[in-house]
């Protein structure tokens, strides 16, 4: 992976939040690269920064110090609107619970950020329909989150992660809500995206899971303290 492009590159990170009048440093000048085609679990303890690290390279937070490079875009000084951009068009993501519409079907889930990017309703059920196919979800899509089951519905956020062929895929804690079989099943979902060259970050605390990736950093009280390829 050494020759491929970086997709994140973050140099110096510190993030502090004032919380009632005091000054708290949650990271301590992070550093980290991650190259396209990568798949890295990031780990550490609760309190070690990760929720922090995760959500700035998501682009829902900024740094206080430091330069975040996405994809070859220095997003460090955006200002809100255009981070929203950047969401839209680089990054996919996938939570622990799930957060499809419950209103909505499976396709309408899935079709949503294309809807947002403005991509024409015929276009965007097509792309739609062809990512819930891609991952055996045609026969579900008029179905609604309630009528699916967990498996299934973490199926479809991925597939509404991946409809806008983002650069980077974060998971955070995406088979907590999920039992071991269908756990282990979600698992090789990831190892097959990634097997097709996409780049996943995913965060968990689950030596198990981390283990699927190909890499693991490891933060502790706001830093880096592994970063080990397997």
């Amino acid at each position: 992976m050494s020759d491929a492009a970086a997709v994140v590159e973050l140099q110096g990170i510190v993030k502090v939040y004032a919380t009632g009048g005091l000054d708290l440093e949650v990271l301590h000048g992070v550093s980290l690269t991650v190259r396209r085609g990568e798949y890295v679990a990031i780990m550490g303890p609760s309190g070690s920064g990760k929720s922090t690290l995760m959500n700035l390279i998501g682009c829902l937070d900024r740094p206080t110090q430091g330069s975040y490079r996405l994809d070859g875009i220095d997003v460090s000084g955006l200002d809100d609107n255009a981070l929203a951009q950047i969401r839209l068009r680089k990054l996919g993501f996938v939570f622990q619970g799930f957060n499809l519409l419950g209103r909505a079907d499976a396709l309408s889930n899935v079709a949503l950020p294309l809807f947002y990017a403005g991509v024409p309703p015929r276009r965007r059920e097509a792309r739609a329909m062809e990512v819930l196919a891609s991952l055996g979800l045609s026969d579900r899509a008029t179905h609604k989150p309630s009528q699916l089951s967990g498996g299934q519905q973490q199926r479809v956020a991925i597939a509404r992660a991946l409809v806008n062929d983002p650069a980077l895929l974060l998971a955070d804690e995406p088979t907590g809500n999920l039992d071991s079989a269908t756990s282990e099943e979600l698992l090789q979902v990831f190892r097959n995206l990634n097997g097709a060259g996409r780049t996943i970050i995913m965060v968990t605390h689950d030596e198990h899971v981390a283990g699927n990736a190909q890499r693991i950093v490891r933060l502790r009280d706001g830093n880096i303290v592994s970063d080990a390829s397997r």
